[in-house]
């Protein structure tokens, strides 16, 4: 439970598989065919081994932290999980010293359950600034990935972090490689959060902790939930995955949807899967009988996830559970990562704005 050093190699069972292969000159070759590939992303051949491409670069935890975003601590690196290789990095804004403590947020990253990191050099920038105009400390979970880690993997992973989290709010006074970080820290306002299929962890983490899997949570107190376009699907086509145009490179279309779930899901497991469609699975649990927090529901109006995002915020509100939405026009999914729109700045403001207001009324 200790820190990384700024630098240390974050060694993923996919990785070592990968240098594995290099050290025999193959690099993916002699594997046999692709038999799943999201273009410039991921590869899967027919013998099991995993490609991913270096899209976005890893970045240290010390990068850009008082260029970009001034007023932000960063520090190193936390291991959550020996066993699995579960990691966070940890940020919290630096007048939180001065100020008292502040909440904090459980961050869940996108990329379909199967690409994506802590250390992807956009959710770096867009969670240290979460941090400073939030004000709110940011626990950003690098989990396990798929297909070699298939679904409920990143789920336990979440409660793996939340369960860690306890861990550290127990800790009194103990002057160590993390004290800095739990003492900025309000343990009983917590906030779950994810983008895409990180809001998707976000949700059932929610739900896994609400039916008390890590029994009473003191001193723990989650007051929300923020899903930032929710990955979710069903095999029945909503109007806005039918319909929606998606300009080239989208982060996100209905072909790319449906191999994440291919990759993510059980084996044999279609899109009804309560994991994937907790509003119509077959199976799904009852909303109403979900002990569930507070939800902030973030949504983009050109995303092909648009109209299911709307629907579970009306599934939602149906079973009796507080739902608060935003819709921010004329941008797609991932805009406040990736940049891929001519709006996405001002939208992203507005989105970091949303995100402040819900944390302050809780």
């Amino acid at each position: 439970m200790g820190a990384l050093h700024v630098g240390e190699p974050r060694v993923s069972f996919q990785q070592q598989q990968q240098q594995q292969v290099g050290k025999n000159g193959q690099q993916g070759h002699g594997h046999g065919a692709v038999v799943e590939e999201i273009h410039g992303l991921i590869k899967v051949y027919k013998d099991g081994f995993v490609e991913r491409i270096p899209a976005i670069p890893d970045v240290p935890c010390t990068w850009g932290t008082t260029a970009s975003v001034p007023g932000v601590v960063i520090a190193r690196d936390a291991v959550v999980d020996r066993a699995t290789g579960v990691w966070a990095r940890l940020y919290a804004p630096a007048a939180a010293a001065a100020a008292g403590r502040v909440p904090v947020v459980v961050y869940f990253h996108g990329g379909g359950f199967c690409v994506g990191s802590a250390a992807w050099s956009c959710y770096h920038e867009f969670l240290a600034k979460l941090a400073a105009r939030a004000g709110c400390a940011v626990m950003s979970v690098d989990y396990r990935l798929a297909p070699e880690n298939r679904l409920p993997a990143a789920f336990d992973d979440g409660v793996t972090a939340v369960r860690w989290l306890r861990q550290q709010a127990a800790i009194s006074s103990a002057a160590d490689e993390l004290s800095w970080w739990r003492g900025r820290c309000r343990f009983d306002r917590v906030f779950l959060a994810g983008d895409s299929a990180g809001a998707t962890i976000a949700f059932h983490v929610a739900a896994r902790l609400g039916h008390g899997q890590l029994g009473a949570l003191t001193p723990l107190d989650v007051k929300g939930a923020i899903l930032i376009q929710p990955f979710f699907g069903g095999e029945t086509r909503t109007a806005s995955e039918k319909t929606m145009p998606q300009p080239p490179g989208s982060a996100l279309t209905l072909s790319t949807s449906d191999t994440y779930w291919r990759m993510s899901l059980p084996a044999g497991a279609t899109r009804d899967h309560p994991w994937c469609n907790p509003v119509t699975g077959r199976g799904a649990p009852r909303l109403d009988s979900l002990p569930l927090p507070d939800f902030l529901v973030c949504i983009s109006e050109q995303d092909i996830l648009r109209d299911r995002n709307l629907e579970l915020c009306r599934a939602l509100r149906r079973a009796g559970h507080s739902v608060e939405q935003a819709t921010y026009g004329g941008v797609g999914h991932a805009f406040q990562v990736l940049n891929n729109y001519h709006l996405s700045q001002p939208r992203t403001q507005e989105m970091l704005a949303h995100i402040k207001a819900f944390v302050r009324a809780r």
